[in-house]
């Protein structure tokens, strides 16, 4: 296992290099001065050759990159063009807050869609096997801005129940964290349904109920922890996922998190702050991918085997 994990790791690392490198291209083929950014408007042309040179964007290119490169591998990301603060220092203060939301959200759509899928496959065909599945699908369907604003205006708005904007307590996550979560739990909900319907049909399934074993003992005893196995994959990835496309909700609700910043970065062209911050996303998803990989281990006996 250790070996499978160094492995994992040493296959991240171009990776890593790939979409630091593919970022750096595209924000110095789009046009705009990050220097003009940086000092505002009413700058001197010469003021602006100044701290170019000052800054090293007169050099070649691959100068500038292998700098960025090897400053990264140190920890150190640069200064903020537009911010003129430490970019590690700014990731590292939007991301509690997306961290927090994100597993908000990863527990709603756990604790709602894993249930949800069990039961409809146990209750196939039934009355609550459609009604969690439309939920489902209008979870999967809804784009997130407007479940975002439709929930606000019904829950804040006319109810009163929780608040509009904010990230000051607990309270203020529960209608971002549902928001988000919801389509997460559609997805987890249908796969769980499918897979726990799929496995039922095998012949140790069969053997289980001829031993006597009761229903419920048959599906968490037997059948649940096969069908979980592909559902963990798609649980691990959602949650690396649900950091990067916590962007939307981040905006709708008021929240200064990773993703919130990242888009003002993207906007104001500060190349250092969205350079440093998609080079962290990217190093969660495949946290969280390697994770999802190291619980099949756990799930599946054969695999750990493998």
């Amino acid at each position: 296992m250790v070996k499978y994990v160094v492995k994992r790791i040493a296959v991240s690392i171009p990776i890593l290099f790939t979409v630091a490198l593919v970022l750096f291209i595209m924000l110095n083929v789009v046009p705009g001065d990050p220097i003009t950014v940086m000092m505002r408007e009413h700058i001197k042309p010469e003021l602006i050759e100044v701290f170019r040179k000052r800054m090293g964007l007169d050099d070649p290119l691959a100068v500038q990159f292998g700098r960025y490169i090897w400053n990264a591998l140190r920890g150190d990301f640069g200064m903020s063009y537009k911010l003129q603060r430490d970019v590690s220092a700014l990731i590292f203060e939007a991301f509690p807050q997306t961290i927090k939301l994100s597993v908000f959200a990863a527990l709603v759509a756990w604790v709602i869609g894993i249930p949800a899928g069990v039961l409809s496959a146990v209750r196939q065909n039934s009355f609550i096997d459609r009604v969690f599945m439309s939920f489902s699908l209008m979870g999967v369907s809804l784009p997130v801005f407007w479940a975002g604003l439709l929930m606000q205006y019904v829950f804040s708005y006319k109810l009163g129940w929780l608040p509009v904007i904010g990230y000051y307590s607990f309270k203020y996550y529960i209608l971002p964290a549902i928001v988000l979560g919801w389509q997460s739990a559609g997805t987890i909900a249908r796969l769980t349904r499918s897979n726990l319907l799929e496995v039922m049909k095998n012949d140790y399934i069969r053997t289980a109920r001829a031993k006597g074993l009761r229903e419920t003992a048959v599906v968490s005893g037997h059948a649940l922890k096969n069908a979980m196995i592909p559902v963990v994959t798609m649980m691990a990835m959602q949650v690396a996922g649900l950091l990067g496309g916590a962007v939307m909700t981040e905006s709708i609700f008021g929240i200064p998190g990773l993703g919130r910043t990242t888009v003002d970065a993207l906007t104001t062209r500060d190349m250092p702050l969205l350079q440093g911050s998609v080079l962290f996303i990217t190093a969660i998803v495949i946290i969280g991918n390697m994770t999802a990989d190291l619980l099949y281990a756990f799930l599946d006996p054969r695999i750990r085997v493998e």
